[in-house]
Order: C-alpha cells, then sequence, then structure tokens
C-alpha cells in the first residue's frame, strides 16, 4: 500500500512507519515539526526514517488547506493514517487555540482532501480522554462521551463527531482508534513516565499528583503499532444500525486492559533505574483524571488482537532506549563544542 501519515515525526507516527516500512509498503509522511517539545528528538526519529528509500517527507501543517489537497490529490494515497494534533491535557490549559487549529481545523482539512480523493481507507488518533471523568470501568464503546474535562478530550470527541458525519454523507471508510497512555522507546517528553526517568537520572524530585491515588491503562507502543496495522487492513463495512446511519464507520479501545497504580508504576521505574525517585505529592492537576481502563472486547473481536506487554517489560525497554539516546546526544554536543 501506499499510506500518508500525518504526525510522522511524532512518538506513533514514527514507530509506525518503521513497522510499515518493514512490511515493504510506501509510506509519505508530514509533519509540521512544531516545538510544543524537543524538536531536536522528532528530528532523530526522521532521521531515522529517510534512509529507507520507500519513504518520503513533507514538512505540512495540516492547517495548510490547499497543501493537504493537492498532496492528496498528487500521491493517490491507499490507507490515510492521521496521527497529527496537538497532544497534552495541560498545555491544551495554556494555549488553546492551538488545540483549534491542529485538531479541530486540520482534521477538517484531512476528512475534506479524503473525500475529493477517496482513498481505501482513513484511520484517525483519538484519545482515551473523551471518557472524561467516568467512574464506570472498563471504559466500554458503549459508554457516554458527552462530559470532557479538558479541550484536548474535547477536540478528540469533536473528531470523532466529525469523521462519523464525512463517512455517512460521502461513504467514507473510516476508523477511530482511542488510545490509552502509550509509552515506549522515542516517546514523548512530556508524558510521566518520561519526566520521572529524566528526574530520577538527574537526581531531582518528582511531582506525584492526587497523591498518587491515580491509575492509568498504560499501553506499549508495539502493541499499539500492532493494533494500527491490523485496522489499517480491514476497513469497516456499513453499518446497519437503528440510529440510519449510512457510515462506515468504527471505533475501537487501543489499551493494555490492565490499570496501573501510579505509585506502583513509579516502582517499577525505580527498579529498572536501580535509583529511588524523591517524591512531591501534589492534589489533582485541572483537567486530569483518576483511572483509565480500556475494554478491548470489540478489538479482541473484530481485529483479533488484544495488548500483551507487560509493564514490567516496556518500562525497561524505554529506559534501555533513554540512557542509550541521551548518552549518544550528549556525547555529540561533547564533540560539537570541541
Amino acid at each position: 500500500m501506499k499510506v500518508l501519515i500525518t504526525g510522522v515525526a511524532g512518538f506513533i507516527g514514527y514507530h509506525l512507519a518503521q513497522r510499515l516500512l518493514t512490511d515493504g509498503e510506501q509510506v509519505y509522511g508530514i509533519d509540521n515539526l512544531n516545538d510544543y517539545y524537543d524538536v531536536n528528538l522528532k528530528k532523530a526519529r526522521l532521521a531515522q526514517l529517510t534512509p529507507n528509500s520507500n519513504f518520503q517527507f513533507q514538512l505540512l501543517d495540516l492547517n495548510n488547506r490547499q497543501g493537504i489537497l493537492q498532496l492528496f490529490q498528487s500521491q493517490n494515497f491507499d490507507c490515510i493514517v492521521n496521527l497529527a494534533a496537538q497532544a497534552g491535557v495541560r498545555h491544551s490549559l495554556e494555549n488553546p487555540f492551538a488545540y483549534v487549529d491542529t485538531n479541530l481545523v486540520g482534521f477538517a482539512n484531512i476528512l475534506e482532501a479524503t473525500r475529493h480523493t477517496q482513498p481505501q481507507h482513513l484511520v484517525f488518533a483519538s484519545s482515551s480522554s473523551v471518557y472524561g471523568a467516568n467512574t464506570k470501568i472498563p471504559f466500554s464503546l458503549k459508554d457516554n462521551v458527552d462530559n470532557p474535562v479538558s479541550l484536548y478530550a474535547a477536540t478528540k470527541k469533536a473528531n470523532e463527531l466529525m469523521a462519523h458525519s464525512y463517512s455517512h454523507l460521502y461513504s467514507l471508510p473510516i476508523t477511530g482508534l482511542r488510545f490509552f497512555t502509550v509509552y515506549g522507546p522515542w516517546g514523548r517528553p512530556d508524558m510521566a513516565y518520561f519526566k520521572f526517568v529524566r528526574a530520577i537520572q538527574q537526581n531531582k524530585p518528582i511531582n506525584v499528583f492526587n497523591y498518587g491515588k491515580m491509575q492509568r491503562d498504560f499501553t506499549y507502543i508495539d502493541d499499539v503499532i500492532e493494533g494500527v496495522v491490523r485496522v489499517m487492513h480491514q476497513p469497516p463495512i456499513l453499518q446497519h444500525k437503528n440510529d440510519n446511519s449510512n457510515a462506515r464507520y468504527k471505533i475501537y479501545n487501543i489499551g493494555n486492559n490492565k490499570p496501573v497504580e501510579l505509585l506502583s508504576f513509579i516502582e517499577i521505574i525505580e527498579k529498572a533505574m536501580g535509583k529511588s525517585a524523591q517524591k512531591n505529592f501534589l492534589p489533582m492537576q485541572p483537567g486530569d483524571v483518576p483511572c483509565t481502563y480500556a475494554d478491548v472486547d470489540e478489538l479482541i473481536q473484530d481485529i483479533g488482537f488484544k495488548p500483551t506487554t507487560t509493564i514490567e517489560e516496556g518500562i525497561e525497554n524505554f529506559v534501555r532506549w533513554y540512557k542509550d539516546f541521551y548518552q549518544y546526544q550528549n556525547q555529540k554536543v561533547s564533540q560539537s563544542s570541541l
């Protein structure tokens, strides 16, 4: 297949590109390389991809409506995987328009370009954050998701509604994936596990919100990518529902189906690091939720897959990558200053 990955320099986008290239697919990636977190990390990911002759990259923002449409028309993609988004719950409290511009306007541009070019499948990233402060666990696709507790969550819920309307109106095969706390090598520095490892390495304290009384359904990156690839190859068929929808549309949870308490998670990191963390216990942050827990029954039923990587194995892999990557980066800086 010829696949477009938006946000290809991001954490999930990079890993998906690596997997598809290994599988022999053609990958066209776009990214705007914004500075929400370290751009050098994004460039380092791209540097892993660019030597492959089946990979092409274009610096392009989803906000560029004409540029997105021209790209779709010129390349004739078989499948679109939209992973580009302004991420981060807390950042949405400080910079709301970044979320409107990318997650709403940018996604509308993707939908319009998809309508005009009719690829075989559009897959897009949603988020477990759409469940808000849901107290019923595990989080089921049948649960009400009309009460987001952050603007980020609201934009992801909006994406699902926008995608459904386009699927209904234009018979587009579209699948949304609600990711649950994805972690692993080459991850995002704004994520808690990344911050914890960095702080422990530097002998600095870590902030433990809600006094550690939180649970997260941590999902290892390789499991997420396996789920995405399987979904890509299985466009949804027409769903005959009671709502009279003509949509070829589906949503899945992709989570580990096994939430971990925050303090236990920190203990696993401490063991992998061989060092104890200094902990600052703090109250819950605005926009945060006490628990995430994915019901993956439909993923198993339709796609035949369930994540299997243990949190211990995943954290060990991340810590190993972190130490290797930043040791190499520090060596490069030292050599360039000579």
